[in-house]
């Protein structure tokens, strides 16, 4: 691991054709190697070539995320979006010679099997055929990420981008907070033409890699690319039916109580339903300097393993988290494999989920911190739900730090246990959709948004279509959740992650020392298991288990009941 301000990591673009090269090479050493100790030694080296290219995509992707306008990286990032797919190209040749290796035993011996199972999802991921695709895909998902990143929205006499006009979404005040949500409706109204278009043409395209593949549509290739491991669209289609037996029935009663606490008709308009308590949701204290200062104390009163972790992120400057104009929205982790270091993007715009940042985000670092030196690089990183876990349950970790993050409001933060349990319904109902999407292709635009007011009506069904914001009334809200567009069937790993931290959080209200010991478990095995075999191993039931999401809901159910609400407007 190299301590290394992030400012002062040089940038290199590879020469294409010399990686491909490379790769070349190291399939050829791997296929002619007579012994497993010259195999490893081809092996090793192109983990090292991997670990220098990644860093180095990655560096590009993320000093154009905080300046789209920066022209540089603006071409770097084009750059990579025409050589990925041509370096997946070679390292399919790579996969197919590695899962053919006599050495096949050897390796899974040092490393075990789950490499091979991942590679053999890789490779039914890829063709050469789908090449075009892929950088077509690329080119569209930048220009939606773009997009969004160019808003400049008018409200009150001032010009806002959709992450610094979040705040407004959240105001007490009712006709204040409406009029934020219409102005936000407004711009992605006059944009409409454009994100359908890129829309439909992302559909088009990866059902068109579907059927390629051999597939009847986009739905398993899109499976495979997420690199599911250990469940399937049946699994899925479980999950979804105990969220509407379970989740939904205990969300409605929570925004019924809410409508009451408020003085609001029920059903609640989209910006009804955001407002949690009539004073206001709650807010953190401080500056952004004051809250990395809180959650450097939570870390550092947390574990010594926590405690190092962000003594090293912010001694690297490995946080960018500011708000500003040209930063492409939301926020997320990642990580630059030669450094063995994460990195944490975020748009802090006074929210709670400025704090969110320093906890969920940072769970994902901490995750990627302690396992940097893992061997096979893959084994960093567990599948997308399983990393969720640690971003997800850190969120609830962090509940006896919460005065230091929001003072006065702390009562009203702990309360967002109901928000972790209501997210799960919204982020089920996303994964449905995106189903219903890419089995029907031929979907107009019109169709699709019909279909997500669908949807809400089963997911969601304390919410009103009403015609106070076109946007949401007419079901296209979707197109606020950049994850459609640029990661599909990415959106349900955090309703299994939320599931599963809320199993933590069940575990923390007994011994919260025990729980950790449990999360410290999990998170130290990496992506060297699959999901259900890491859950299993931390003594934790799988979100496909119906009795998961029952249990659950019965203990928020009581936990939420019994929350004093008393002093709180």
């Amino acid at each position: 691991m190299q301590r290394i301000k992030f400012k002062d990591m040089p940038y290199e673009r590879p020469v294409l054709k010399e990686a491909q090269d490379s790769i070349a090479r190291l399939v050829e050493r791997l296929t002619k190697a007579e012994s497993y100790a010259e195999a490893r030694d081809a092996f090793m080296a192109h983990e090292e070539l991997n670990r220098t290219i990644d860093t180095m995509s990655t560096l590009a992707h993320i000093r154009h995320s905080i300046d789209t306008r920066d022209e540089f990286y603006d071409g770097e990032v084009s750059f990579w979006n025409e050589a990925s797919p041509e370096l997946m190209a070679s390292e399919n040749a790579w996969t197919k010679a590695l899962l053919d290796s006599p050495f096949r035993p050897d390796f899974t011996e040092e490393f075990g099997d789950l490499m091979f199972v991942n590679a053999e999802i890789e490779r039914r991921a890829f063709s050469e055929e789908i090449v075009g695709e892929l950088q077509q895909e690329n080119r569209l998902t930048v220009e939606y990420a773009k997009l969004i990143a160019s808003a400049q929205i008018p409200f009150e006499g001032k010009t806002y981008t959709l992450s610094q006009l979040t705040p407004f979404k959240n105001d007490p005040d009712d006709e204040r907070r409406l009029a934020a949500w219409k102005a936000e409706g407004s711009w992605y109204k006059e944009h409409q033409a454009d994100l359908d278009r890129i829309y439909d043409e992302l559909v088009s395209l990866r059902d068109t890699m579907g059927k390629k593949l051999g597939h009847d549509n986009y739905v398993a290739l899109g499976y495979d690319r997420m690199g599911r491991n250990c469940y399937g669209k049946d699994d899925v289609e479980r999950f979804r039916a105990s969220v509407v037996k379970y989740v939904v029935p205990l969300c409605d009663q929570i925004y019924r109580a809410q409508a009451e606490r408020l003085g609001f008709a029920y059903p609640l308009s989209f910006s009804e339903a955001q407002l949690m308590f009539r004073s206001g949701n709650p807010k953190p204290q401080g500056t952004a300097d004051d809250i990395l200062a809180q959650g450097k104390r939570f870390y550092d009163e947390l574990s010594p393993e926590t405690s190092e972790f962000f003594r090293t992120m912010l001694d690297c400057e490995l946080l960018d988290v500011l708000s500003t104009e040209g930063k492409e929205g939301g926020g997320y982790c990642t990580e630059l494999p030669v450094y063995g270091l994460p990195f944490i993007f975020a748009n802090f715009n006074g929210t709670q989920g400025d704090v969110e940042v320093i906890t969920h985000e940072a769970g994902h670092a901490f995750e990627s911190y302690l396992n940097a030196e893992r061997v096979p690089g893959s084994y960093v990183w567990p599948t997308m739900e399983a990393c969720e876990v640690h971003s997800m349950s850190m969120e609830f970790f962090a509940w006896p730090w919460v005065d230091g993050f929001f003072g006065p409001d702390a009562q009203k933060y702990l309360y967002h246990l109901a928000g972790g349990v209501t997210f799960i319904p919204y982020g089920t109902m996303v994964d449905h959709f995106q189903h219903e999407v890419y089995e029907h292709p031929e979907m107009t635009p019109a169709e699709r948004h019909a279909t997500w007011a669908r949807l809400l009506a089963t997911y969601m069904p304390w919410l009103r279509l009403d015609g106070d914001i076109p946007f949401y009334a007419e079901g296209e809200g979707w197109q606020r959740q950049s994850h459609i567009y640029e990661r599909p069937f990415y959106y349900i790993d955090y309703c299994f992650a939320q599931t599963v931290a809320l199993g933590f959080w069940a575990m923390i209200q007994d011994d919260q020392k025990n729980a950790w010991e449990h999360y410290l478990a999990y998170t130290r095995l990496g992506g060297s298991l699959t999901f259900t075999d890491l859950l299993d191993r931390a003594g934790l039931t799988s979100p496909f288990e119906e009795e998961c999401l029952r249990t659950i809901c019965e203990k928020a159910h009581a936990w939420l009941d019994d929350f004093d609400l008393s002093g709180i407007e």
